[in-house]
């Protein structure tokens, strides 16, 4: 795994770790928080690296799948940017702009 799937894996784990099998939050928090091997997760279940690296795959894969279904760290990317530009150019219209994409209460 390069890098940046590891990075961006590891922030996808923050947002949707909550909607993962106790299994495989459990492995994957090892594996991506704590930097424990395949080996040494598999040891300390007592079960094949095989499966712990099949958990890890596919809690990887539903992760992928809640944020194109749900998006939050592309919503958060794109504040961080907003609030990134309003900071270098300042104007009363962009702050009125960035808060009402971020008002959901209009839409209900």
């Amino acid at each position: 795994m390069e890098l940046n799937e590891f990075l961006e894996v590891s922030i996808l784990f923050g947002y949707y770790k909550n909607l993962l099998s106790d299994k495989q939050k459990e492995y994957m928090e090892k594996h991506f928080e704590l930097d424990y091997s395949l080996s040494e997760i598999a040891k300390e279940y007592e079960v094949s690296r095989q499966a712990v690296y099949d958990n890890i795959r596919r809690g990887i894969k539903i992760l992928n799948e809640y944020e194109e279904k749900l998006s939050l760290w592309e919503r958060d990317k794109k504040i961080v940017k907003d609030l990134k530009e309003l900071r270098n150019n300042f104007s009363i219209e962009k702050l009125d702009k960035i808060i009402k994409n971020l008002d959901y209460s209009e839409e209900v």
